[in-house]
């Protein structure tokens, strides 16, 4: 009774603490670049985007009823779902046998990782995609301990939901397959029943599978191009290398043994089961040439399973270990924390960590600086609209080549009186304007484009003005221009026939 009420009151400190730290990064921090189009879905609810499932746009439409351009209320169901994970983490370690000291070292893991705290941090897929992941692996712990209907029910949805959530849902899918290797499990489920349990989750999905069908399943473009330009340039050293930093170094010393731990002989009817599918989902990530993100659900199993070792193991060994590996835990952590939550102002964390200018920019996180950029990007796109003709005026519109630039003139544009922007970047081209266009129109694009790209489209093209960025994270971002776009050479009906194959570029 007292190692509930103890682990209780750890993970109410751990949501505590954890709430507090995100309300600080959302008082210092703009928008990441993607986060703008996952907001912009909330204008347009729908059963599918053309880069993933339609639960964000939900989401999104319900915080858009807010009416509101601030980080915090767009970031209301990221932070609801990270102290969700926070209790799914604490309830399946004790579910694993762990105590309050295996759930204090786990929750500790998570929050002094600056890879979880900033997936933690951002309205996208990824918090909800690992929400999920975790819900599920309690329940699939649930149904590894009780093979009964019931619990393969709340984890069919739970898995169906977490489709729609995240694409990458597959791959915890995929590694279910290792249930077949237990005798009760597997009994369940190869039973007549489990048709029913198939038919529920095809179900819950069929309307995003069918959007997927109408629209061309545009996700398999998308996972084309990320590869072409991403994924295939991988290295598997550059992957684990990545996925070190971001979890914190520290931590290797709970994950890298919860990876051997959940094999461990003396608990195999349960471990064993689930060892297997998480080692599968680790393996078909790999096949796939997974982002080293991508990993970090299964890594929160593994830390899961790295804590239970600590407390069972090297605690029973050392007590007194756990002050030393705390307190070595936390200043790490504190060291690391600013890389991925914006805890500290812009200047204070360029000061803090003596950040020079590589070339003509700082390089730090998006968050960082996306308040001022987009602040200095809308205030030179009104001086550019308001020297326009009044007749040129009416009906002008904005295109942003990239869809996050599309996404702030959406968001933030109203507020400078500026018209609405297009795009014909990602889901943006969903969205996009039909009919003949205007004869002015605004177009802003960063270093991945030139003015040969609206050259293209009209007649008469112009740039009027850059906006620098001394604080970008890539050289592309260094510089935005602005152009002014006059007598379109098609309507755009033809300009959307023309991107139909360029969704993604």
């Amino acid at each position: 009774m007292k190692n509930i009420k103890d682990t209780t009151l750890i993970i109410i400190l751990f949501c505590l603490v954890n709430l507090t730290l995100h309300l600080f990064a959302d008082y210092n921090s703009g928008f990441h670049s993607d986060e703008l189009l996952h907001i912009a879905t909330g204008n347009h609810p729908a059963f599918g985007y053309m880069e993933f499932p339609p639960m964000i746009g939900w989401m999104a439409w319900i915080q858009d009823q807010f009416a509101s351009t601030s980080v915090f209320v767009h970031h209301i169901f990221t932070h609801i779902a990270t102290i969700l994970i926070l209790i799914l983490i604490g309830l399946t370690t004790m579910e694993l046998g762990g105590r309050s000291k295996a759930v204090f070292i786990a929750l500790l893991c998570i929050m002094i990782s600056p890879g979880f705290d900033r997936s933690h941090q951002l309205f996208q897929p990824v918090v909800f995609s690992e929400l999920f992941w975790v819900l599920s692996f309690y329940l699939l712990v649930r149904f590894v301990k009780e093979p009964s209907n019931n619990n393969l029910f709340y984890l069919t949805v739970a898995l169906a939901f977490g489709f729609l959530s995240k694409y990458d849902m597959v791959f915890f899918i995929a590694g279910i397959c290792g249930l077949f290797f237990k005798k009760n499990t597997r009994k369940v489920l190869l039973s007549k029943q489990v048709w029913k349990f198939i038919l529920l989750f095809l179900v819950i999905v069929a309307p995003n599978l069918w959007w997927q069908y109408v629209h061309g399943f545009p996700m398999f473009q998308m996972f084309s191009r990320l590869y072409e330009t991403q994924l295939d340039k991988l290295s598997v050293g550059g992957v684990i290398g990545e996925l070190i930093i971001d979890l914190n170094p520290v931590t290797l010393f709970i994950w890298l043994p919860g990876l051997f731990y959940m094999f461990n002989r003396q608990s195999k009817t349960i471990y064993r089961p689930l060892a297997t599918c998480v080692a599968l989902s680790v393996l078909v990530l790999a096949l796939a040439k997974g982002k080293q993100y991508y990993f970090f659900s299964d890594i929160i199993f593994l830390i899961i399973f790295g804590s239970i070792w600590f407390e069972q193991i090297v605690l029973a060994w050392r007590k007194w270990l756990l002050y030393p590996v705390s307190a070595l835990f936390i200043l790490a952590g504190v060291f690391l924390l600013p890389w991925g939550l914006m805890v500290l102002p812009l200047n204070s964390f360029i000061s803090v960590y003596k950040l020079k200018k590589e070339g003509n920019r700082f390089g730090t996180p998006d968050e960082y600086y996306t308040k001022s950029k987009w602040d200095k990007t809308m205030t030179a796109i009104k001086t550019v609209y308001d020297s326009l003709p009044a007749k040129e005026k009416q009906g002008c519109l904005i295109w942003g080549k990239h869809y996050s630039q599309a996404g702030a003139v959406n968001l933030l544009g109203s507020a400078y009186g500026l018209p609405k922007a297009f795009s014909y970047h990602g889901s943006f081209y969903l969205w996009a304007p039909g009919a003949q266009m205007p004869e002015t129109v605004i177009g802003f694009t960063n270093g991945e484009a030139t003015i040969d790209f609206f050259e293209s489209y009209f007649k008469s093209v112009v740039a009027v003005k850059k906006v620098y960025n001394p604080y970008a994270s890539f050289d592309k971002d260094t510089y935005q221009t602005i152009y002014i776009c006059k007598k379109p050479k098609q309507s755009f009906d033809d300009l959307k026939a023309l991107f139909k194959k360029r969704v993604f570029e």
